[in-house]
């Protein structure tokens, strides 16, 4: 794509970036084929290719975003999948963010939009917060039909996405250290979340658990909290880099203490946002090296796994699981079938769904912030669910897991509470009626040693 930035334009280091992007664009459109927003509404400007040319235009007029490109360029998921399928390898996900940036600093949007995205931005990171309005959401349901006719659709939608009843509390919520059962084979660092700790704490429960019985010591660290994929994608940079900062410096600590294996994180929306901190601090001088170093260090619980000997399950099951390769796993981190293998491995029957590649439509709070598109996509991946009649849903974010259950006829949990359960571990919350489905695997009477003789 040829760009026409002026040359002090081009002084500016992100101006410079974008442009460097958008130069590898050949208009080819093979990216409106697997974007979601193009699939449903056809429209070129809601597809990855239409929205590089408004955003080529935009920042080469230097002027604010006019609201039909605002329009656009908030109708994107930054579900990556365009990224998959480029063959000119256009780094799509760092320019849009760039963008969003760029109109949240230029334009003024209307105060309704405002509250809603402060609203998001205050609360979301904040698990006391967030357990606090998850509380006080049933209060609001009453007046869901009133919200709506008062243009509040994006409040609505919050309170519609609220669990009905909250779960208990983390087992272990740290900060602290999960030392191993068995002989110390690794010591990792976990990324204990914020909104995934509230909605489903079980999560970080089942990692620590399953990870302990296999010789890994799982470290909470002190101070640690939201990855910033949140505020980034709210067009926050400065908001982003400071949680990022909190967890460099955090972290930072324990690799002082003695060698870390891995940075585990279990939700691959924010796995995709720390593997990527060594773009987001490369400006911090007192940052840049120690993010490199972190975002190396990072890694999806299941792809940890993938490359960790967990021996034979313990338990076996005839149970259908309906794998969804959540969008930031495939198309951000680019480890679509680890967990499909892993659970296969433990003894699952595990089926694809149909369209895997289309976004499910939680995109981190784009279910909140665009509910009418997202509500056409969660209908979509339902449907597609259904054709293959699985007993469970498994994925590996939480966004995905809220944005589908309820709209399907079985439970949908998290891919380690499957392996958790499979390798010893309690049934997941939801699970109770499939437990008659899985059997023990007998253990040996008698050990190898038995048979070994001097």
């Amino acid at each position: 794509m040829q760009t026409n930035f002026r040359p002090e334009q081009l002084t500016n280091p992100r101006i410079a970036e974008a442009d460097a992007i958008l130069r590898r664009c050949v208009h080819c459109g093979l990216c409106t084929a697997t974007c979601p927003t193009y699939v449903l509404l056809g429209d070129e400007r809601d597809s990855p290719r239409g929205r590089i040319y408004l955003i080529k235009d935009m920042l080469e007029d230097n002027a604010p975003a006019s609201p039909e490109v605002q329009l656009h360029l908030d109708r994107c998921l930054s579900c990556l999948s365009c990224m998959s399928t480029c063959p000119s390898g256009v780094d799509y996900m760092h320019l849009i963010d760039l963008a969003r940036g760029y109109v949240e600093q230029t334009t003024t949007r209307p105060i309704k939009e405002r509250f809603v995205r402060r609203l998001l931005a205050r609360v979301l990171p904040y698990p006391e917060r967030f357990r606090l309005a998850l509380k006080l959401a049933p209060l609001g349901r009453p007046w869901l039909k009133l919200l709506r006719r008062l243009g509040f659709n994006q409040l609505a939608a919050m309170i519609e996405l609220a669990p009905n009843v909250l779960p208990p509390s983390p087992k272990f919520e740290g900060p602290g250290t999960a030392v191993t059962e068995d002989d110390r084979r690794a010591r990792v660092i976990m990324l204990s979340g914020c909104a995934q700790q509230v909605l489903r704490p079980g999560i970080n429960d089942s990692t620590i658990r399953l990870l302990a019985r296999r010789g890994v010591d799982v470290i909470v660290a002190a101070g640690a909290g939201c990855c910033g994929a949140l505020t980034y994608h709210l067009g926050d940079e400065a908001g982003a880099i400071a949680f990022a900062k909190r967890n460099v410096d955090a972290w930072s600590k324990e690799l002082a203490k003695g060698p870390i294996d891995a940075i585990i994180v279990n939700a691959s929306g924010c796995g995709t946002a720390v593997k990527d901190y060594g773009h987001l601090l490369k400006r911090e001088p007192e940052y840049a090296a120690r993010a490199g170093r972190i975002a190396g260090l990072a890694h999806d619980i299941s792809e940890f796994l993938g490359k960790y000997e967990l021996g034979p399950p313990k338990r076996w099951s005839s149970l259908r699981v309906a794998y969804h390769p959540a969008c930031s796993l495939q198309h951000g981190q680019g480890i679509k079938e680890v967990p499909r293998d892993l659970l296969t491995k433990a003894g699952y029957s595990v089926v694809d769904i149909p369209e895997a590649h289309i976004c499910c439509g939680s995109a981190g709070t784009y279910n909140i912030l665009q509910p009418e598109i997202a509500g056409a996509l969660r209908e979509r991946k339902a449907k597609n669910i259904k054709r293959v009649k699985p007993d469970v849903v498994a994925a590996g974010n939480i966004g995905c897991i809220t944005q589908l259950a309820g709209q399907v006829d079985v439970p949908v949990v998290h891919t380690v509470e499957l392996l958790d359960w499979a390798f010893g571990g309690p049934v997941p919350p939801g699970l109770e009626s499939l437990a008659r489905f899985v059997s023990n695997v007998p253990e040996p009477k008698r050990r190898v040693d038995d048979f070994i003789h001097a």
